[in-house]
């Protein structure tokens, strides 16, 4: 009897080693076989191809388009096969270098952050500067009695209904090529004659120029409210007074029951003015 190790006790060790380990392929296609399911049942029940699948069986990962889509098709196909994948995905990392890190979000929203914002017109500014701007047009008109584009062209005004101002004839239409018509003459001795005592009668003439211009009677009734054109006249009368706004008194000529007015307005003045059955004198 012999002392010392046995034969069997020299027998070389069961190899263990991560060479003599089956690979993640052959693990999932042993237990596919196993558990009789065909290739493109699990392709079915992963929603993996079964190009992808047959690859990954093989041990071939480069179809799956990374080890990010690889690791998640490992997942996936260990399932189906009712394997634990935490194995299956620790053996893919040491073979491939490790979980890949995560990565870091901050830069992401730094770029994002510092990306330059495109921006359209502002219309709302826009429309705002536009209304001002009108708003500040037509009050300008209102008080200097300029006529703008809202203006009437024709140079014709409305006159309110009911009220006693008259309206000389409208001029006829000037013939092509013809020279411009003289001014209208002043009233003659016997317009100023025909002026009734018992009402104040005011006739205002657009001689320099156009001019817009408001006249009331003594109620305080509208008798007319716009624009006069060169050359146009209106004749006002009321049984007490007349009250008048000239926007531009330098183009407007006065007679007042029969009489001129001999004040000098200035052009681009606005006159308010009173006449009486005793005028002419300024109210």
């Amino acid at each position: 009897m012999s002392i010392g190790n046995s034969p069997e006790d020299e027998r070389p060790f069961e190899d263990v080693s991560e060479e003599a380990r089956p690979s993640i392929g052959r693990v999932l296609k042993d237990a596919r076989l196993a558990a009789g399911v065909t290739l493109d049942e699990v392709s079915t029940a992963t929603r993996v191809r079964s190009t992808i699948v047959r690859a990954i069986e093989a041990d071939d990962f480069a179809p799956c388009g990374g080890d990010v889509y690889a690791r998640g098709h490992i997942r996936a196909l260990a399932r189906a096969v009712r394997l634990d994948p935490a194995p299956l995905l620790a053996q893919f990392d040491a073979e491939h270098g490790g979980r890949p890190a995560p990565t870091p979000a901050a830069p992401l929203f730094e770029a994002e952050r510092i990306r330059p914002e495109r921006r359209g017109p502002n219309w709302t500014a826009a429309m705002v500067a536009a209304i001002v701007v009108v708003v500040g047009f037509v009050g300008f008109t209102a008080v200097k009695g300029v006529g703008g584009d809202g203006s009437d062209s024709s140079g014709k005004a409305q006159v309110a209904e009911g009220s006693t101002a008259t309206t000389g004839a409208p001029a006829s239409p000037r013939p092509k090529n013809s020279k411009p018509a003289d001014q209208k003459p002043a009233p003659s001795d016997s317009a100023i004659a025909a002026a009734p005592q018992d009402k104040v009668t005011v006739q205002v003439s657009a001689a320099n120029g156009r001019s817009w211009i408001s006249a009331k009677d003594h109620s305080g009734r509208m008798l007319f409210d716009g624009l006069l054109g060169k050359g146009e006249s209106k004749t006002f009368q009321d049984s007490t007074k007349i009250n008048l706004i000239l926007g531009d008194a330098g183009a407007i000529q006065l007679y007042v029951n029969g009489k001129k007015i001999e004040d000098q307005f200035q052009p681009g003045a606005v006159e308010r003015l009173t006449y009486t059955k005793g005028d002419p004198q300024v109210g």
